[in-house]
């Protein structure tokens, strides 16, 4: 039986990584549904549904960090600046510029992990988030978002749903690739 080389065991490796962190992914928003079922904190007092999405991300990330890891950066700061703005840590008038500031730190901590090879050139990844963002704060302004969106965004019901549908989509590209 021949002995497999690093060429062989090299794409093994990398499958196997990215079936692991689609079992995290998928274990993490199993968890969160989990807990937004049975704790369901108040999103008045913890408006953590975005900040907890970009974390698990994060955390998921760490096992390939060539996946997630800029989504999961971008939106744990936009997390950030979502809690500090629904705890009123931040005035209204300023949410805005906090908004772009969380954006703009994101995209120079991806140009460093782009540096370091973590993230391509040819990432779309960030540009799409920031375009989601920009789409649903204007569907927020115009009025034109169900009345249960913004307590769903801000529970833990969207990382919850979010993570597992990521768990999902990896899952069924690590069995295909």
């Amino acid at each position: 039986m021949p002995v497999p080389t690093s060429e062989q065991s090299g794409p093994a490796t990398a499958r196997a990584n990215n079936r692991f962190q689609a079992f995290v992914l998928l274990l993490l928003g199993l968890l969160f549904l989990v807990l937004a079922w049975l704790v369901h904190p108040s999103t008045k007092d913890y408006p953590i549904g975005v900040l907890m999405l970009g974390v698990g991300m994060l955390l998921a990330s760490a096992l390939n960090p060539y996946r997630l890891v800029s989504a999961g950066f971008l939106v744990t700061l936009l997390g950030l600046a979502v809690f500090l703005a629904f705890r009123q840590f931040i005035p209204g008038s300023q949410v805005l510029s906090v908004y772009i500031l969380a954006i703009g730190l994101a995209l120079l901590g991806i140009a460093m992990m782009a540096r370091r090879g973590f993230v391509g050139p040819g990432a779309v990844t960030p540009g799409l988030i920031v375009i989601v963002v920009g789409i649903i704060e204007y569907l927020l302004a115009a009025g034109y978002t169900p009345s249960n969106f913004i307590p769903f965004m801000l529970s833990l019901w969207l990382p919850g749903v979010s993570l597992l549908v990521l768990g999902v989509i990896y899952l069924v590209a690590s069995i295909r690739g």
